[in-house]
Formats: C-alpha cells, structure tokens, sequence
C-alpha cells in the first residue's frame, strides 16, 4: 500500500480567499510520481472543494481523502476510483 499526502492553497470561488487542503491518496500498489501530485495540485488554484475531490480521484485513482479547512470550517470529502 501505498499514502501521499500533499497540502495545497486555491482560492474560494465565492469570496476570493485562501482555501488549505490536505489530499491523502492510497493506492494498493500503484506508484504516483511525486511530481505528478505536485504538478495537478498547483494547477489547481480555485474551485468547490467537491469538484475538486472528483477531478483528483479522477486523475489519480485510489481512495483519496481531500480535507478544506475553509474559514474555519473543516470539509471533508472520500472518493474512491470507479
């Protein structure tokens, strides 16, 4: 088994500030490139934490847990690849 976790910053699409997230991805046996994860986080730099979960379970398979902590607010989102 495999976990990454990598910690990024978007921006709120409704009022325009910093958003901290916290990915996990698990993956069995599946490798991800370190720079593959880096790359598609700082890609993302606004956009609903839920449209963000399905782009990234999208991309990277496994089961992915994407936490916002969102002005106080903690959301917390677990996709797993179809």
């Amino acid at each position: 088994m495999n976990v990454y976790t990598r910690r990024f910053v978007a921006t709120c699409p409704n009022n325009g500030l910093p958003v901290e997230y916290t990915l996990v991805i698990t993956t069995r046996a599946r490798m991800i490139p370190v720079e593959q994860i880096v790359s598609a986080t700082e890609a993302i730099t606004s956009g609903y934490h839920e449209a963000i979960a399905d782009h990234l379970v999208d991309q990277f398979g496994g089961r992915q847990v994407l936490v916002a902590h969102h002005h106080g607010v903690d959301i917390e989102t677990v996709r797993r690849a179809k």
